[in-house]
This record gives C-alpha cells, sequence and structure tokens, in this order.
C-alpha cells in the first residue's frame, strides 16, 4: 500500500458503517486523519467501530443524510471537536429496485434521489462554509458509471448519480478560488451489501459491462479517493475520476 499523507487531517465519511464507505475509512485512517463516521444505523456504526484499530482517531455519529437539521449538526458537532473539518467524502447511497422507469414506484424514486442526490447536496452544504473560513477542503463524492452510462432498469440511481457528477462540476468552479478541490468518483459495481438490494439479472449486467471481467474491490475505490483528499491534489477540482475497470467510453 502506498502511504498517503493525511496526518492532523479531520474527515467526514458518510455511510462510513460498511462497503466502500467503511473502505475508505480504514484507509484515511491508516493515512493518519481523524475521522468521524457518519451512518444512519447505529448497530452499523458498533459494528464498525469494533473492527478498527482503537487509536482514539475515530467516532461514531447517527446521521441521516437526508435530513438537513442532523446534517448540519453534525458537521457543526466536529469542527467544535477537532477545531476544523478538512475532507469530506459523501459516499451515503442505494441502490433502490430495478424496474423499468415506466413502472418504477414513484415512493422508490423519492427515496433514491433524497439519499443520492440530496444527501451529498446537503453534506456538501453544511461543510462547505467551514472549508472556505479556513482556505482549505478535499471533497469526493461517490457517483457511479451508472451516473455516465444510464443503466436499464435503474432509472433512478443513474439519475441521482447522474445529478452527484453535474454538482460536483458546480461546486468545484464556485470553489476553484479556495484551496478546495470538490472531485467525485465514478466506480463500476463493488460486490457489497448493496447487491442485496438489486436483481441477480442487474448483477450479471453490470458484470458483463466491464472488460477486466470482475468487479471493483472497495480497496481500490478507497486508493482513489485517499490521493483525491490529499495535499498532492492541490489542482484538479471538478472532475470525475473513473474507477470502472475499463467500462468507461468517456
Amino acid at each position: 500500500m502506498n502511504q498517503i499523507d493525511l496526518k492532523n487531517r479531520i474527515a467526514i465519511v458518510t455511510g462510513a458503517g460498511q462497503g466502500i464507505g467503511f473502505a475508505i475509512t480504514q484507509r484515511l485512517i491508516q493515512s493518519g486523519a481523524t475521522v468521524s463516521l457518519w451512518d444512519r444505523d447505529q448497530s452499523v456504526l458498533e459494528r464498525a467501530i469494533s473492527q478498527l484499530s482503537p487509536t482514539g482517531s475515530v467516532e461514531p455519529r447517527t446521521i441521516d443524510v437526508t435530513d438537513p437539521s442532523s446534517v448540519d449538526r453534525g458537521a457543526q458537532a466536529v469542527v467544535e471537536k477537532f477545531g476544523r473539518v478538512d475532507i469530506l467524502v459523501a459516499n451515503a447511497g442505494i441502490a433502490g429496485p430495478n424496474h423499468t422507469t415506466w413502472e418504477y414506484p414513484v415512493e422508490d424514486w423519492h427515496r433514491v434521489i433524497n439519499i443520492n442526490l440530496n444527501g451529498v447536496f446537503l453534506c456538501c452544504r453544511a461543510v462547505l462554509p467551514h472549508m472556505l473560513r479556513q482556505n482549505y477542503g478535499r471533497i469526493v463524492n461517490i457517483a457511479s458509471i451508472a451516473g455516465k452510462e444510464g443503466n436499464p432498469n435503474a432509472s433512478a440511481y443513474s439519475a441521482s448519480k447522474a445529478g452527484v457528477i453535474a454538482l460536483t462540476k458546480s461546486l468545484g468552479k464556485e470553489t476553484a478560488k479556495s484551496n478546495i478541490a470538490v472531485n467525485c468518483i465514478t466506480p463500476a459495481a463493488a460486490r457489497t451489501a448493496i447487491f442485496d438490494q438489486i436483481s441477480q439479472e442487474h448483477i450479471d449486467y453490470m458484470l458483463g459491462k466491464i472488460p477486466r471481467g470482475r468487479f471493483v474491490e472497495v480497496d481500490e475505490i478507497a486508493a482513489m479517493v485517499a490521493w483525491l483528499v490529499s495535499d498532492e491534489n492541490s489542482f484538479t477540482t471538478g472532475a470525475v475520476f473513473d474507477v470502472s475497470g475499463g467500462r468507461a467510453t468517456y
């Protein structure tokens, strides 16, 4: 593992209790960061904390990313405890069910958009004023290759991730004059608990689209994120980084 220097950096990772978020949390801790783990499921958070080294570099917070008050309180609490917030990784998300667009349940559409897109907006909105005051920040929003290509029978998920890409580009331009970098990544599918939400047919479809012939490992995603939130990423902002195993065509 290449060592990324994140010593003395304060990070927030959403959806940190499992899967991609947990892998990112582990990598940031190994790089020296203090991480506030955000998840709406307290039991998942407790299990995650028990699996991390008791170094004093982590703290759990039960946060609902769709609730503006919950997000604002969480960001303020991190700043009050640690004095700053340097890094945000907005990872929390759900897949939603698989249906054609004209058969997609309206309530599921709203739930996917609310968590995957509105949640990212609310978290960025909460931390950016603190980053602007300190003239430093690194934000990575977790999108998906589906946000570029539009997966069939996953219109809500695809639309939400396309929104994350556009939101990232807007924020990158708005903060470009400060020492703040706002980027996103577009992974191919990783074999995490999110697979429990989707059909085997859709899983097979996603695997068949990846030229490398396998799903991405969560540690491979975490490695990309670790560099993007480091001081070394001093110029790139508003960009989209593919972790798609060759699937992406642009």
